[in-house]
C-alpha cells in the first residue's frame, strides 16, 4: 500500500538532513528527470508511480531552487522599487553582474583551439534549456502587454513561421555539423544545473517572475558572448551558414532586450513594485549560474595546456 503523501513527504526530509547528494549526483538525477518530464507523451509507468516519482523529483528541484535563493537574498534587498529605477539597475547588469567581462570570451574569440572550442560549445549545447520552450513557458497567464511581448519573441524565436529560421535547429544544425558530442555523462554539472534552474523557472508557475527575469537578462548579456563566440567559429574555418546561430544572436539580442524591458519589466514593476525582487532574483541567480559556467569550463580547457 502506498504511503500518505505527507509521511513521504516526512521520510524525504529525513532522509536529505542525512545524506545530501553532490552537486555532480543532483544535477544528473534533476537533469534526468527534466528530459522526461518534458518529453511529449511522459513517462510509460503507472500514472500513479509516475505521479509520486514526480512529487520526489520536484521536491529535490525547490530545494536546489531555495538554496539559490538564498545565496541573493541581501542582494536583492537593495534593488530599487521604482520602475525607472529599477530598469536602469538591470541594466546595469551588462557591466557588473556575475560572469561579466569574463576572459573565457576573447580567448574564444582570438585564441582558443578549434578542440577547446568543440569542447565549449558541447557544455553550452548540452546546457541550453531552449529558449522558445521557455518563453512559451513564462508567458502564461502574465499581463496582457508583457505577454504580447514574449509572443513577438518567441514568433522570432520561431523563425517567424519559416523552419530556416527556427533558433533552436539552428544551434542543432551547429552541433551535427561539428560532430559534437552532447550526451549528458560528458557534460560538467554546472552546465547542467543552468539547464536545471531555468527550467525550474518556466515549469513552476510561482517561479514565473524569475523565468522574466532570467530570459530579460540573457537577452542583455548575451549578445556581446555570442560576437565572441561567432568570431572564434569564423577564425577557425566554420562557415557563416554554420555559425548562424552566434551571429544572429549577437546582434537581434540587443533589439530583444530593449524590448524585454520596455515591454516587460518595466510595466510589471510600475503595476507592482514587489514584483522587482523575484525578476531581480531571476536575473541574479541566471548570471551566477553562468559564472559558474564560465569558470569551470576555463579550469577544464586551461589546466589542459590549452593556455600558459
Amino acid at each position: 500500500m502506498a504511503r500518505p503523501l505527507r509521511m513521504r513527504l516526512e521520510m524525504h526530509r529525513a532522509a536529505s538532513a542525512v545524506s545530501q547528494p553532490t552537486n555532480e549526483e543532483l544535477h544528473r538525477r534533476l537533469t534526468a528527470f527534466n528530459r522526461e518530464r518534458l518529453r511529449p507523451g511522459g513517462s510509460e509507468m503507472p500514472w500513479r508511480d509516475g505521479l509520486r516519482e514526480e512529487i520526489d523529483h520536484r521536491i529535490v528541484e525547490d530545494e536546489f531552487v531555495e538554496r539559490e535563493r538564498e545565496s541573493v537574498r541581501e542582494d536583492v534587498k537593495r534593488v530599487p522599487r521604482d520602475p525607472d529605477a529599477f530598469l536602469e539597475w538591470f541594466e546595469s547588469l551588462k557591466e557588473t553582474g556575475p560572469g561579466q567581462g569574463d576572459p573565457l570570451f576573447p580567448w574564444l574569440a582570438e585564441s582558443a583551439p578549434k578542440a577547446s572550442i568543440r569542447w565549449f560549445l558541447e557544455q553550452e549545447a548540452a546546457g541550453e534549456a531552449g529558449f522558445d520552450d521557455l518563453v512559451a513557458l513564462t508567458q502564461v497567464k502574465l499581463p496582457t502587454r508583457a505577454k504580447l511581448e514574449l509572443a513577438r519573441n518567441y514568433w522570432d524565436e520561431m523563425g517567424r513561421g519559416d523552419e530556416r529560421g527556427m533558433h533552436g535547429p539552428m544551434l542543432s544544425r551547429l552541433t551535427t555539423a561539428l560532430e559534437l558530442d552532447t550526451s549528458t555523462e560528458r557534460i560538467v554539472w554546472e552546465s547542467l544545473a543552468l539547464g536545471n534552474l531555468m527550467t525550474a523557472f518556466g515549469v513552476n508557475r510561482r517561479y514565473a517572475y524569475h523565468s522574466a527575469g532570467a530570459l530579460g537578462v540573457i537577452e542583455l548579456t548575451a549578445p556581446g558572448r555570442a560576437a565572441a563566440v561567432n568570431r572564434g567559429l569564423k577564425r577557425i574555418g566554420v562557415s557563416g551558414e554554420i555559425r548562424k546561430y552566434f551571429a544572429l544572436h549577437a546582434t537581434l539580442d540587443v533589439k530583444h532586450s530593449e524590448a524585454w524591458n520596455r515591454e516587460v519589466l518595466y510595466p510589471l514593476v510600475a503595476e507592482n513594485p514587489e514584483l522587482a525582487v523575484p525578476i531581480a532574483e531571476g536575473a541574479l541567480l541566471r548570471l551566477r549560474a553562468g559564472a559558474r559556467c564560465f569558470e569551470r569550463y576555463r579550469r577544464e580547457l586551461w589546466q589542459l595546456g590549452a593556455v600558459d
